[in-house]
Formats: structure tokens, C-alpha cells, sequence
């Protein structure tokens, strides 16, 4: 009853958005949906060919060709919240509940595993030298040569859930849930830590020029420069963890509860916009080419223009994991509920926008890394 009403809520709403008068609408039709037989939390990741990756609650990670069909279906032990990340020669790799790190082949084999202590729902972040970088609940960090052994563990006194983030010289940034955010060294040397007043359970964002954006528990967003010092601070009440994204002229978008704000890079709130949810932000919203701004909002997958002027809306239940675009525009949307539907391919036909942070860990195939961003 509780999903059904949020539903009908979200579809209400979407009668009152408002429709710009130039041209014709886009109508969004799904052109195809596939039964994934679990609730899906993680960020679906996107190969260079097409193929469409997607961890599940009941701990399958689904690979799709782009019709919609099964390639094949690999099979670990407890829940994917982690976003899978791909390689560049296809190797996928994603954290699980059963405490490991997961290696699988592009044809579904697995090549290793590595165990931690604690759950794995920190997404990986792969440099360009192989080097495999995720968080565990175990108060570790890992640093993973491409063969599934160890080069470097760096313990901090919390948890860590937030996906690292790897700037263009290397250096490896993330949160943790003892309050502070951290820059390492590829060799795992600490290069500086920052103090927040809450947990960070979110993501980076960085910025080739201006330097990085994240949130924290403490209700703040924060930029700061790539030495660790504070650029400025903005106070936004907001404690989800919808990580920040970057649009094409350095606006910063992120979730605040149950509302959409879009940033000033000074730091400066633009705009804010409210109504249609009912629980707080979770999934990071995505910036198109044409500077449409993709988010789930209550009980539908939303596109704003970036004057906050409603384009379209697409009914799902309420999501976490973050919309993914396909190599042809096309959107790929999960259902926060195995009951309303599943996977579904939008037809857009607007890829990325080229910003150096477009969506959440940066890239389609969700790398983490800024040398992937799009030129």
C-alpha cells in the first residue's frame, strides 16, 4: 500500500510540472524492461560496446547486451550495493556484502576475489597502472594489484562506505565515518586529512581546475582545494548520502533530503527545487550534454533543464542507484522495487555532458578516475 500511494503521488506530481512551450516535448517510452527478480541499489555501469552491468540485493551482477537481453549472470554470495566498475580491457569489479571484492571477466568467469573484514559497499576506482582502489566496514582502506593481490592497507578509526575518487596526478581521495576526509598517495603514503563535523558516507566529485566537492553527515558541502585546504562551506541541512556532480559550467548538483539543489562553483546556492518526494535523497543525479539534469524524485526517474524548468518525468518506484547513460544517449533506469518493474532502457539520444564529473564516480563506467572524464 505504502509503494502503491508513493507512486500515485509521483505520477500526480508529474502533471504539474511545467512544460516548456518551445518544440515538441520528449515523451519518454521505455524501450525495453527486464524482471531483475531483486531490489537493485547499485549505480549500473556501461561498456564501451554497449553491455550494461548491474549488481542486485540477492547478490547477482546482471550483464545485458543493449536490446535488453541476458549475456550471462554472475552469482556472489550476499547483497551488491557497491557500483560495479569496468576496465579497460573489460575486467569488472565490485564490491559485495560478503565481505569481498570481486574480479569477473567480460564473459561472466570470475578471475579473483579478495576478502576484508567488513562489508564492501564502497565502489572501486581503478587507476590507470591497474592498481584497485576500495573502502571495506572493516576501517580499512585497499589498494589491490590487477592480480587480486595486496599492495597497500591504510586503516583509519571509522567506516568506509564512501567510493574513492583519483585525481589526475594519482592521488586517491574518500571519506570516512570517523568524520574525516583523506588524500593518499599511490604508494599509500597519507598526503592530508580533512575534518568534518558528521560521518562521510558519500562521494567526491573533482574538478580538474577548482579541486573537489563532497558531502558530510554534518548537513555541509564541501569544496576543497587539491591540497586540503577549504575553499568554502555551505551549509545545506542535508544528511542522504546523493553524492555531488558537476555540469558543464562548473555548477555543483546534489540531493539535499528530499530536494534537488544546484551550486555556484564560489559556493553560492542557485536554486533549489522541492515537492514530489517523500523520503530522503539517496541516488546522484546525472548532467546530459544538452545540460539536462536527470535525479530521482519520489516515485519517478525527473529531467530538469538547468533553469529549473521540468522536461519529462518517467515513473519508478523510488531509487538508489543513479541512472546510468548509454554510448547512444540511451538512459538506464532501475526500480527501487522488484514488485514495480525492473530495468529499463530509455531511448534519449543525449550522451554525458563532457564536464569533468557528469554523474556519480564520474564516467559510464564508473572509474572514479578524472582521466576518464570526457574531453
Amino acid at each position: 500500500m505504502r509503494i502503491a500511494f508513493r507512486l500515485i503521488g509521483g505520477l500526480a506530481w508529474l502533471l504539474l510540472l511545467p512544460i516548456p512551450a518551445r518544440g515538441e516535448p520528449y515523451t519518454p517510452t521505455n524501450q525495453w524492461t527486464l524482471d531483475l527478480g531483486s531490489l537493485a541499489v547499485s549505480a549500473p555501469a556501461v561498456g564501451t560496446d554497449g553491455t550494461i552491468y548491474a549488481g542486485t540485493w540477492n547478490g547477482r551482477l546482471w550483464a545485458l547486451n543493449p536490446d535488453g537481453s541476458r549475456k550471462w549472470i554472475f552469482q556472489a554470495r550476499n547483497e551488491i550495493r557497491s557500483a560495479t566498475a569496468i576496465g579497460p580491457d573489460g575486467t569488472l569489479y565490485f564490491g559485495c556484502r560478503d565481505r569481498r571484492l570481486y574480479a569477473v571477466r567480460a564473459d561472466g568467469k570470475q578471475r579473483w576475489e579478495f576478502k576484508t573484514g567488513g562489508w564492501v559497499d564502497s565502489s572501486p576506482a581503478l587507476a590507470h597502472d591497474g592498481t584497485v582502489y576500495f573502502g571495506s566496514w572493516d576501517k580499512s582502506f585497499y589498494a589491490l594489484n590487477q592480480d587480486g593481490t595486496k599492495r597497500w592497507q591504510f586503516t583509519t578509526p571509522g567506516e568506509i562506505d564512501s567510493s574513492p575518487a583519483i585525481g589526475a596526478d594519482g592521488t586517491i581521495y574518500f571519506g570516512s565515518h570517523d568524520r574525516k576526509f583523506y588524500a593518499l598517495a599511490p604508494d599509500g603514503r597519507k598526503k592530508w586529512e580533512f575534518a568534518t563535523g558528521g560521518p562521510i558516507i558519500s562521494s567526491p566529485a573533482l574538478s580538474k581546475a577548482q579541486g573537489l566537492y563532497f558531502t558530510s553527515v554534518d548537513g555541509c558541502l564541501y569544496a576543497l582545494n587539491l591540497d586540503g585546504s577549504l575553499r568554502w562551506r555551505l551549509r545545506t541541512g542535508g544528511i542522504a548520502e546523493s553524492s555531488p556532480v558537476i555540469g558543464l559550467d562548473g555548477t555543483i548538483y546534489v540531493g539535499v533530503l528530499e530536494h534537488l539543489w544546484a551550486i555556484d562553483p564560489d559556493g553560492k546556492k542557485k536554486w533549489g527545487l522541492t515537492g514530489g518526494a517523500s523520503a530522503p535523497w539517496q541516488a546522484s543525479p546525472v548532467v546530459l550534454a544538452d545540460r539536462t539534469i536527470l535525479c530521482y524524485w519520489g516515485s519517478a526517474l525527473w529531467a530538469f533543464s538547468a533553469e529549473r524548468v521540468g522536461l519529462w518525468g518517467y515513473p519508478v518506484n523510488h531509487s538508489y542507484g543513479s541512472p546510468a547513460v548509454g554510448p547512444t544517449g540511451t538512459i538506464y533506469v532501475l526500480n527501487g522495487h522488484k514488485m514495480i518493474g525492473g530495468f529499463s532502457a530509455l531511448p534519449n539520444g543525449v550522451l554525458l555532458a563532457p564536464s569533468p564529473w557528469p554523474k556519480f564516480r564520474g564516467n559510464a563506467r564508473n572509474t572514479g578516475n578524472i582521466l576518464d572524464a570526457l574531453p
